[in-house]
């Protein structure tokens, strides 16, 4: 016993010393450490992913179907908006914001394919199936507002109607 309490002592005596010559010491906190961990992770990660209302998710999802073959035109611009007003019972000023907020989020075109697959992933139990349905037909409806859609965006709605369909559960006794 004595020994662990001179132990103590003397670990204590370093870190007085360590501190009365202007050595910060606070970074020993385990709860600071934790903390100043957290806040970096989230400051560094992308903010698309953080994105949690399933009118947002749906909104990158259109805008970055309709980003996949390049820039977006007028016509895939005015469809995106008139979608927005219609399906999800917004104003103009509304569905002109909503636009706005997806459309800088994925700013980013190098990063944009494996972004919106991550995010069809990541919201798949946030939105019902008839939202699904919703979301498929209203991208569909704004790729193909200016022609015919590429193959990679038919591919790609695709893609995001298998990720995000729910597999039909069985009913029976012990479901």
């Amino acid at each position: 016993m004595h020994i662990v309490l001179g132990l103590l002592g003397s670990i204590i005596t370093i870190l007085y010393l360590l501190d009365r010559l202007g050595i910060d010491i606070g970074g020993l906190n385990p709860f600071y450490w934790y903390r100043r961990r957290a806040f970096a992770r989230k400051y560094g990660s992308d903010p698309i992913y953080s994105v949690e209302d399933p009118i947002h998710i749906a909104a990158l999802l259109v805008i970055g179907a309709a980003k996949l073959d390049g820039d977006l035109t007028a016509q895939e611009k005015s469809s995106a908006r008139e979608q927005f007003e219609n399906v999800f019972s917004l104003d103009a000023r509304g569905a002109s914001d909503l636009f706005g907020s997806a459309a800088h989020l994925l700013a980013a075109p190098q990063l944009l394919e494996e972004q919106l697959q991550k995010l069809a992933d990541r919201s798949a139990s946030r939105l019902s199936p008839g939202q699904t349905e919703s979301l498929v037909d209203m991208m569909t409806t704004v790729i193909a507002a200016d022609g015919e859609p590429t193959a990679m965006q038919s591919a790609f709605v695709e893609d995001v109607r298998s990720r995000l369909t729910k597999p039909a559960t069985k009913e029976g006794s012990w479901s």
